[in-house]
């Protein structure tokens, strides 16, 4: 029998699962999961992970096959390097022309468990911020149309940040909660291992922080934005959001770093000496090793520095930077009150080929998608996307602060901690 969306709301709490709600089944071997993409090439985050759930990934000491079948796809463009044909004959999925035809298996209703969205990598424009207008809100827009005509819905994981438009993250956020769609969305830094396995004490009262990256705007940015979301939003109370903020680019970056107080345009420099403590990539002269960079050579090394400094509700004050030329990984510092010493840690990515960073990320969406429960609030990546864009305005409109009242994001974290660290 299948389910309307009334009597699968009301469902969600006896633990069903989730592709008894759509599908009316009973017992199924294995889910069925739809992957809509912008493209599947190698190194593109479809590769990342939508294959997981192709071939499994390391778990606990083993390999894990996730209970679902990938059944079928849509692929936005196909570039000469394509591997979703390959992948569709070698898996047997099908690739279908338009999303709906994908959630409903080119019949008439919804005939999937979960959906699977990655709306990054592919030829798209940028628009005047220079904001790469990857099509995620639209995917997902579509795949809510079905879940209307259709009387059900299935869960949801988005990767990345959630949209360049502010309106449509909010909205995506707004359709999820009113629909009961299980949404789950993000990076898969703040699941990552870190060195040291540490996470933000759960109440902490913390005064400062700061993340130094790798990366370009509108991209990296928005993972060491994620790295210091996922930290703070532990924090004593709930989270309330961002009311401020600036970015800064070239020369202006090494007059702030010249400062030491905040009210005055600086940081805690204690806070950016212990992040470069936990960097495994920082940059040397050709015959040093392990010595802590001057300004000059750090003037010389990073031909592009950036840096947003932002201010939360309630008073903590938050810096992130891309210095690429001295560092090549992420790094998180916290000046926590009553602490003499900052709370510091790297958030490890393991390398290539295989990238197994992304495998706890597809753990999450995979939990999302069984128990039709986000593990961590999507908030969280609706807050993010907005500080991504505010950024991104900053950088082209400099001058001071930008005020940011519409992220006024407020979600409560949860206690138990939920990055790899095993």
């Amino acid at each position: 029998m299948r389910l309307d969306r009334r009597q699968f709301l009301a469902s969600v709490g006896t633990g069903l699962a989730i592709n008894q709600f759509c599908l009316g089944e009973t017992e199924v071997p294995k889910k069925k999961l739809a992957i809509i993409t912008t493209e599947w090439r190698y190194h593109s985050h479809a590769w990342h992970m939508g294959e997981r759930f192709l071939v499994g990934y390391p778990r606990f000491g083993r390999w894990h096959h996730p209970p679902f079948e990938v059944v079928s796809a849509y692929v936005d463009q196909f570039p000469e390097n394509d591997l979703s044909r390959e992948r569709a004959k070698e898996f047997g999925f099908t690739i279908y022309p338009t999303i709906a035809e994908t959630l409903r298996l080119g019949g008439p209703k919804l005939a999937v468990d979960a959906v699977l969205i990655i709306g990054e990598h592919g030829n798209y424009p940028d628009n005047e911020l220079g904001q790469r207008m990857y099509p995620r809100y639209p995917f997902f827009e579509q795949a809510v149309k079905v879940f209307d005509a259709d009387g059900c819905v299935a869960p949801i994981f988005n990767d990345k940040h959630l949209s360049w438009n502010w309106d449509w993250a909010e909205k995506m956020v707004r359709m999820a909660r009113e629909r009961g769609i299980p949404f789950l969305a993000g990076s898969s830094l703040p699941v990552t291992w870190r060195i040291p396995a540490i996470d933000m004490p759960f109440g902490a009262e913390v005064e400062e922080v700061m993340a130094v990256a790798m990366g370009g705007v509108d991209s990296y940015d928005f993972h060491a934005l994620e790295v210091i979301q996922c930290m703070v939003e532990r924090r004593k109370g709930a989270e309330s959001g961002v009311v401020r903020l600036e970015a800064l680019r070239g020369d202006a970056v090494w007059q702030r770093m010249e400062l030491t107080d905040w009210n005055a345009g600086g940081w805690d420099k204690d806070l950016f000496s212990a992040a470069l403590s936990r960097s495994q990539t920082l940059a040397q002269t050709p015959t040093g090793s392990h010595r802590y960079p001057t300004m000059a050579q750090m003037r010389e090394w990073v031909k592009d520095p950036i840096v947003y400094r932002f201010e939360y509700a309630d008073g903590l004050r938050a810096s992130m930077f891309l210095l690429n030329g001295l560092v090549g990984d992420f790094t998180f510092a916290a000046r926590l009150r009553g602490k003499q010493d900052p709370l510091s840690t790297l958030f490890y990515l393991p390398p290539v080929p295989n990238v197994a960073y992304s495998a706890p990320l597809m753990g999450r969406a995979e939990e999302t998608f069984l128990t039709g429960k986000a593990p961590y609030p999507v908030e969280r990546t609706l807050l993010t996307s907005g500080l991504v864009a505010a950024a991104c305005r900053s950088l082209k409109q400099p001058g001071g602060w930008l005020e940011t009242p519409h992220l006024s994001v407020r979600y409560q974290s949860r206690k138990e901690s939920l990055f790899e660290n095993s």
